[in-house]
Protein backbone atom coordinates (compact mmCIF):
# COMPACT_ATOMS: atom_id res chain seq x y z
CA UNK A 1 0.00 0.00 0.00
CA UNK A 2 1.15 3.70 -0.79
CA UNK A 3 0.29 5.80 1.50
CA UNK A 4 0.17 9.39 0.14
CA UNK A 5 0.67 12.50 2.70
CA UNK A 6 0.10 15.73 1.17
CA UNK A 7 -2.42 18.70 -0.81
CA UNK A 8 -5.34 18.12 -1.99
CA UNK A 9 -6.47 21.34 -4.65
CA UNK A 10 -8.65 22.28 -7.54
CA UNK A 11 -6.22 23.85 -10.41
CA UNK A 12 -7.69 26.71 -12.53
CA UNK A 13 -6.00 26.34 -15.91
CA UNK A 14 -6.05 29.57 -18.83
CA UNK A 15 -4.01 28.42 -21.64
CA UNK A 16 -2.27 31.81 -22.70
CA UNK A 17 -0.30 32.61 -26.25
CA UNK A 18 2.70 33.45 -23.68
CA UNK A 19 3.01 33.49 -20.25
CA UNK A 20 3.20 37.36 -18.36
CA UNK A 21 5.79 39.09 -16.72
CA UNK A 22 5.35 40.61 -13.34
CA UNK A 23 3.13 43.42 -13.64
CA UNK A 24 1.80 42.09 -17.20
CA UNK A 25 -1.61 40.70 -18.10
CA UNK A 26 -1.70 38.41 -20.90
CA UNK A 27 -5.45 37.22 -22.00
CA UNK A 28 -6.18 33.64 -23.16
CA UNK A 29 -9.22 32.39 -24.89
CA UNK A 30 -10.89 30.36 -22.29
CA UNK A 31 -10.67 28.56 -18.93
CA UNK A 32 -10.22 24.54 -17.54
CA UNK A 33 -11.09 23.20 -13.96
CA UNK A 34 -8.99 20.23 -13.00
CA UNK A 35 -8.55 18.14 -9.48
CA UNK A 36 -4.84 18.83 -8.54
CA UNK A 37 -2.65 19.58 -5.90
CA UNK A 38 1.09 17.83 -5.84
CA UNK A 39 -0.36 14.90 -3.00
CA UNK A 40 -3.34 14.35 -4.63
CA UNK A 41 -1.67 13.95 -8.15
CA UNK A 42 0.83 12.03 -7.00
CA UNK A 43 -2.08 9.53 -5.21
CA UNK A 44 -3.53 8.92 -8.54
CA UNK A 45 -0.62 8.68 -10.27
CA UNK A 46 0.54 5.36 -8.39
CA UNK A 47 -3.10 4.62 -8.34
CA UNK A 48 -3.10 4.58 -12.25
CA UNK A 49 0.26 2.86 -12.82
CA UNK A 50 -1.72 -0.11 -10.77
CA UNK A 51 -0.66 0.61 -6.92
CA UNK A 52 -2.94 0.07 -3.54
CA UNK A 53 -3.28 4.05 -3.32
CA UNK A 54 -4.62 5.91 0.43
CA UNK A 55 -5.10 9.47 0.48
CA UNK A 56 -4.35 11.44 4.11
CA UNK A 57 -5.00 15.22 3.74
CA UNK A 58 -7.41 17.65 3.62
CA UNK A 59 -10.32 19.54 1.68
CA UNK A 60 -12.93 22.33 2.86
CA UNK A 61 -16.40 22.40 3.66
CA UNK A 62 -16.77 24.47 0.00
CA UNK A 63 -17.95 23.67 -3.51
CA UNK A 64 -14.25 22.96 -4.08
CA UNK A 65 -14.48 19.80 -2.50
CA UNK A 66 -16.41 17.19 -4.25
CA UNK A 67 -14.74 17.90 -7.35
CA UNK A 68 -10.77 17.72 -5.86
CA UNK A 69 -11.70 14.37 -5.16
CA UNK A 70 -13.57 13.20 -7.76
CA UNK A 71 -10.99 11.41 -9.63
CA UNK A 72 -9.37 9.55 -6.72
CA UNK A 73 -12.58 8.40 -5.63
CA UNK A 74 -12.51 7.16 -9.41
CA UNK A 75 -9.56 5.67 -9.61
CA UNK A 76 -10.32 3.52 -5.87
CA UNK A 77 -8.05 5.48 -4.18
CA UNK A 78 -8.72 5.27 0.24
CA UNK A 79 -10.18 8.61 0.89
CA UNK A 80 -11.29 7.75 4.43
CA UNK A 81 -8.39 9.32 5.90
CA UNK A 82 -8.90 12.70 3.66
CA UNK A 83 -10.49 15.08 6.49
CA UNK A 84 -13.57 18.12 5.22
CA UNK A 85 -12.40 20.72 7.40
CA UNK A 86 -14.35 24.31 8.13
CA UNK A 87 -12.67 26.93 5.53
CA UNK A 88 -11.58 26.79 1.71
CA UNK A 89 -10.32 23.52 -0.21
CA UNK A 90 -6.93 24.22 -1.80
CA UNK A 91 -6.87 26.28 -5.22
CA UNK A 92 -3.77 26.73 -7.75
CA UNK A 93 -4.23 28.79 -10.40
CA UNK A 94 -2.39 27.68 -13.40
CA UNK A 95 -1.53 29.96 -16.78
CA UNK A 96 -0.15 27.37 -20.08
CA UNK A 97 1.70 28.87 -22.96
CA UNK A 98 1.85 27.57 -26.56
CA UNK A 99 5.40 25.76 -25.85
CA UNK A 100 3.36 23.79 -22.76
CA UNK A 101 5.29 25.59 -20.13
CA UNK A 102 3.36 26.45 -17.10
CA UNK A 103 3.20 29.23 -14.49
CA UNK A 104 1.57 28.64 -11.25
CA UNK A 105 0.13 30.29 -7.74
CA UNK A 106 -1.24 28.20 -5.12
CA UNK A 107 -3.80 29.17 -2.28
CA UNK A 108 -3.16 26.69 0.23
CA UNK A 109 -6.82 27.05 2.12
CA UNK A 110 -6.83 23.75 4.82
CA UNK A 111 -4.07 22.22 3.09
CA UNK A 112 -2.07 23.92 5.98
CA UNK A 113 -3.80 22.61 8.69
CA UNK A 114 -2.98 19.33 7.86
CA UNK A 115 -1.16 17.81 10.90
CA UNK A 116 2.11 14.75 11.27
CA UNK A 117 -0.78 12.92 14.11
CA UNK A 118 -3.40 12.08 11.39
CA UNK A 119 -0.89 9.53 10.00
CA UNK A 120 -1.77 7.82 13.48
CA UNK A 121 -3.03 4.39 13.14
CA UNK A 122 -2.83 4.79 9.66
CA UNK A 123 0.64 3.66 8.56
CA UNK A 124 1.61 0.09 8.15
CA UNK A 125 5.38 -1.27 8.15
CA UNK A 126 4.53 -2.92 4.32
CA UNK A 127 3.38 0.97 3.35
CA UNK A 128 5.14 2.83 0.95
CA UNK A 129 4.89 7.07 2.51
CA UNK A 130 5.00 9.12 -0.30
CA UNK A 131 5.39 13.33 0.77
CA UNK A 132 6.05 16.43 -0.96
CA UNK A 133 6.70 20.41 -0.40
CA UNK A 134 3.41 21.76 -0.82
CA UNK A 135 2.94 21.06 2.88
CA UNK A 136 4.98 23.07 5.73
CA UNK A 137 8.16 21.82 6.96
CA UNK A 138 6.70 20.58 10.49
CA UNK A 139 3.74 17.87 9.04
CA UNK A 140 6.80 16.44 6.95
CA UNK A 141 8.77 16.20 9.48
CA UNK A 142 6.17 14.74 11.88
CA UNK A 143 5.48 12.58 9.32
CA UNK A 144 8.82 11.30 8.58
CA UNK A 145 9.38 10.39 12.43
CA UNK A 146 6.17 8.64 12.58
CA UNK A 147 7.21 6.38 9.58
CA UNK A 148 10.41 5.60 11.31
CA UNK A 149 8.64 4.27 14.36
CA UNK A 150 6.77 2.27 12.32
CA UNK A 151 9.28 1.02 10.09
CA UNK A 152 7.96 2.31 6.89
CA UNK A 153 9.75 3.46 3.78
CA UNK A 154 9.70 6.86 2.97
CA UNK A 155 9.72 8.63 -0.86
CA UNK A 156 10.08 12.67 -0.06
CA UNK A 157 9.48 14.46 -3.39
CA UNK A 158 11.25 17.91 -2.86
CA UNK A 159 8.69 19.62 -5.16
CA UNK A 160 8.11 22.86 -5.07
CA UNK A 161 11.38 24.45 -4.34
CA UNK A 162 11.86 27.21 -1.61
CA UNK A 163 12.38 25.17 1.83
CA UNK A 164 15.45 25.22 2.94
CA UNK A 165 14.51 23.61 6.24
CA UNK A 166 13.73 20.37 3.82
CA UNK A 167 17.44 19.66 3.49
CA UNK A 168 17.51 18.80 7.23
CA UNK A 169 15.09 15.38 6.80
CA UNK A 170 16.57 13.90 4.19
CA UNK A 171 18.95 11.83 6.37
CA UNK A 172 15.68 9.67 6.98
CA UNK A 173 14.44 9.57 3.53
CA UNK A 174 14.85 6.88 1.46
CA UNK A 175 14.56 7.68 -1.88
CA UNK A 176 14.70 11.56 -2.92
CA UNK A 177 13.34 13.00 -6.04
CA UNK A 178 14.32 16.65 -6.85
CA UNK A 179 14.21 18.45 -10.40
CA UNK A 180 17.48 19.94 -11.30
CA UNK A 181 16.89 23.00 -9.74
CA UNK A 182 15.78 21.66 -6.17
CA UNK A 183 18.90 19.62 -6.82
CA UNK A 184 21.12 22.23 -6.68
CA UNK A 185 19.19 23.90 -3.99
CA UNK A 186 19.50 20.81 -1.71
CA UNK A 187 22.82 20.22 -2.78
CA UNK A 188 23.62 23.99 -1.55
CA UNK A 189 22.36 23.09 1.77
CA UNK A 190 24.93 20.49 2.19
CA UNK A 191 27.81 22.88 1.46
CA UNK A 192 27.97 21.68 -2.35
CA UNK A 193 28.51 25.04 -3.14
CA UNK A 194 30.69 24.09 -6.07
CA UNK A 195 29.24 20.76 -7.80
CA UNK A 196 28.16 21.90 -10.64
CA UNK A 197 24.84 19.16 -13.03
CA UNK A 198 23.25 16.62 -11.95
CA UNK A 199 25.19 13.43 -11.45
CA UNK A 200 27.39 16.40 -8.83
CA UNK A 201 23.95 17.48 -6.95
CA UNK A 202 23.46 13.31 -6.81
CA UNK A 203 26.39 12.40 -5.53
CA UNK A 204 25.74 15.49 -2.80
CA UNK A 205 22.30 14.28 -1.73
CA UNK A 206 22.26 10.13 -2.07
CA UNK A 207 23.45 8.36 1.22
CA UNK A 208 23.28 5.42 3.36
CA UNK A 209 20.62 3.55 1.21
CA UNK A 210 19.02 6.22 0.47
CA UNK A 211 18.15 6.93 -3.77
CA UNK A 212 18.68 10.09 -4.94
CA UNK A 213 16.67 10.93 -8.36
CA UNK A 214 17.30 13.64 -10.03
CA UNK A 215 14.51 14.80 -13.06
CA UNK A 216 16.04 16.39 -16.42
CA UNK A 217 12.66 17.67 -18.08
CA UNK A 218 13.44 16.57 -21.50
CA UNK A 219 16.87 14.84 -20.79
CA UNK A 220 15.36 12.33 -18.59
CA UNK A 221 17.17 11.68 -15.23
CA UNK A 222 20.00 10.20 -13.35
CA UNK A 223 19.89 8.60 -10.21
CA UNK A 224 22.07 7.59 -7.62
CA UNK A 225 23.24 5.21 -4.38
CA UNK A 226 26.23 5.40 -2.88
CA UNK A 227 26.97 1.93 -4.98
CA UNK A 228 25.71 2.56 -8.06
CA UNK A 229 24.00 5.36 -10.38
CA UNK A 230 21.59 5.05 -13.48
CA UNK A 231 21.02 7.35 -16.55
CA UNK A 232 17.44 6.91 -18.45
CA UNK A 233 17.00 9.10 -20.93
CA UNK A 234 13.31 10.79 -21.81
CA UNK A 235 11.46 9.56 -25.01
CA UNK A 236 10.60 11.56 -27.64
CA UNK A 237 6.94 13.17 -27.18
CA UNK A 238 4.86 15.84 -28.59
CA UNK A 239 4.32 18.32 -24.98
CA UNK A 240 1.23 19.29 -24.90
CA UNK A 241 1.30 20.02 -21.30
CA UNK A 242 3.98 19.89 -19.10
CA UNK A 243 1.63 20.30 -15.67
CA UNK A 244 1.74 17.24 -13.71
CA UNK A 245 4.53 15.49 -15.27
CA UNK A 246 6.63 15.54 -12.53
CA UNK A 247 4.07 14.04 -10.36
CA UNK A 248 3.11 11.26 -13.09
CA UNK A 249 7.04 10.35 -12.35
CA UNK A 250 6.90 10.33 -8.65
CA UNK A 251 3.79 8.35 -8.65
CA UNK A 252 4.93 5.73 -11.21
CA UNK A 253 8.09 5.25 -9.68
CA UNK A 254 6.20 4.89 -6.23
CA UNK A 255 4.08 2.20 -7.70
CA UNK A 256 7.24 0.38 -9.41
CA UNK A 257 9.19 0.35 -6.05
CA UNK A 258 6.01 -0.52 -3.72
CA UNK A 259 5.67 -3.72 -6.41
CA UNK A 260 9.11 -4.54 -5.76
CA UNK A 261 10.84 -4.21 -9.25
CA UNK A 262 14.00 -3.22 -9.65
CA UNK A 263 15.62 -0.09 -9.33
CA UNK A 264 16.05 0.37 -13.58
CA UNK A 265 12.48 -1.12 -14.08
CA UNK A 266 11.32 1.52 -11.63
CA UNK A 267 13.17 4.14 -13.05
CA UNK A 268 11.92 3.63 -16.82
CA UNK A 269 8.08 3.04 -15.44
CA UNK A 270 8.92 6.89 -13.82
CA UNK A 271 10.39 8.18 -17.03
CA UNK A 272 7.96 7.07 -19.37
CA UNK A 273 4.91 8.25 -16.95
CA UNK A 274 6.29 11.58 -16.89
CA UNK A 275 6.85 11.72 -20.54
CA UNK A 276 3.14 10.43 -21.02
CA UNK A 277 2.05 12.84 -18.89
CA UNK A 278 3.11 15.71 -21.54
CA UNK A 279 0.99 14.66 -23.61
CA UNK A 280 -2.30 16.31 -22.37
CA UNK A 281 -3.39 18.50 -20.42
CA UNK A 282 -4.24 18.98 -16.85
CA UNK A 283 -2.30 17.65 -13.76
CA UNK A 284 -4.75 14.50 -13.11
CA UNK A 285 -5.87 13.90 -16.40
CA UNK A 286 -3.02 13.23 -17.94
CA UNK A 287 -1.99 10.68 -15.82
CA UNK A 288 -1.12 7.74 -17.42
CA UNK A 289 -2.23 4.57 -16.89
CA UNK A 290 -0.04 1.15 -16.17
CA UNK A 291 -0.54 -0.91 -19.66
CA UNK A 292 0.83 2.49 -21.59
CA UNK A 293 3.79 3.26 -18.86
CA UNK A 294 4.34 -0.51 -19.19
CA UNK A 295 4.41 -0.23 -23.28
CA UNK A 296 6.95 2.81 -23.56
CA UNK A 297 9.16 1.60 -20.16
CA UNK A 298 9.90 -1.60 -22.52
CA UNK A 299 11.48 0.82 -25.26
CA UNK A 300 13.79 2.66 -22.51
CA UNK A 301 17.14 2.24 -22.36
CA UNK A 302 18.17 2.50 -18.33
CA UNK A 303 22.48 2.36 -18.62
CA UNK A 304 23.46 1.72 -15.30
CA UNK A 305 27.10 1.13 -13.56
CA UNK A 306 28.89 1.14 -10.13
CA UNK A 307 30.24 3.97 -8.42
CA UNK A 308 33.87 4.44 -8.86
CA UNK A 309 35.95 5.93 -6.55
Amino acid sequence: MITVFGSINLDLVVCLPRLPVPGETVVGPDHQTFAGGKGANQALAAARAGASVRMVGAVGRDAHSAPALANLDLAGVDLSAVRHLEGTTGLAMIGIDAEGENLIMCASGVNARVAADWLDGVLEPDDLLVLQRELSADPISGAIARARKVGVRVLLNAAPSGDAALAGLIGDVDVLVANAVEAAELAGAFGCHGAEGAEAHCAALCGNSRLAVVTLGGDGLVARTTERIWRVAAPRVEVLDTTGAGDALVGALAAALDRGVDISRALAEGTAAGALACTATGAQSSSPDAGAIAELAETLVVETAPVTR
